[in-house]
């Protein structure tokens, strides 16, 4: 009985932990990590796109990111794109932290992780990611800029991240 309430408690807390749901709509401009411009139409070009929103600090995100890679390099034929968002290489009031942007390059270098990473703004910290709490945290968005499927915690392997986007791409219109 402990462990069943202790598995509700979760899934509540993580279904609070972050305000989009599926059927919202993703909108931001901003730039990639090297300082190109960069907007939510970057995801008219996909029939599905993964966002993964990850920190610096986080063991579990960084392991991913090779997978990650994998993925996105794998899908480009399907439609499919993968982005980051390294929440915590800014302050809340959206200025870049230089030393944890840093930190987010080398990383990136590092895992081989050579796909799109939106540094957050301002507008999408008080908006789409205000309440994200835990990272990894992955949503996907529809080519119209909208929210599909469930916000996913954690970190999975490739292989269970692709059966997620085959799923999800069988259910596209």
């Amino acid at each position: 009985m402990k462990k069943l309430f202790a598995i509700v408690t979760f899934i509540a807390l993580a279904a609070a932990t972050f305000a989009q749901k599926a059927g919202d709509k993703v909108s931001f401009s901003s730039k990639d990590m090297a300082g190109n411009a960069v907007t939510s139409d970057i995801f008219a070009k996909n029939k599905l796109t993964m966002v993964n929103i990850w920190g610096t600090f986080c063991p579990p995100c960084i392991r991913e990111m090779p997978d990650l890679a994998k993925l996105n390099s794998a899908n480009k034929s399907n439609g499919v794109e993968v982005i980051g968002i390294p929440i915590d290489i800014v302050d809340r009031k959206g200025n870049v932290v230089p030393y944890t942007k840093a930190d987010g390059d080398a990383i990136i270098k590092q895992t081989g992780a050579d796909y799109t990473h939106v540094v957050p703004t301002k507008a999408m910290m008080d908006g789409f990611l205000k309440n994200v709490q835990v990272v990894p945290a992955t949503i996907f968005v529809d080519k119209n800029g909208k929210i599909v499927g469930q916000v996913y915690l954690g970190a999975r392997s490739q292989k269970d991240w692709q059966k997620i986007i085959d799923s999800l791409l069988s259910k596209q219109k």
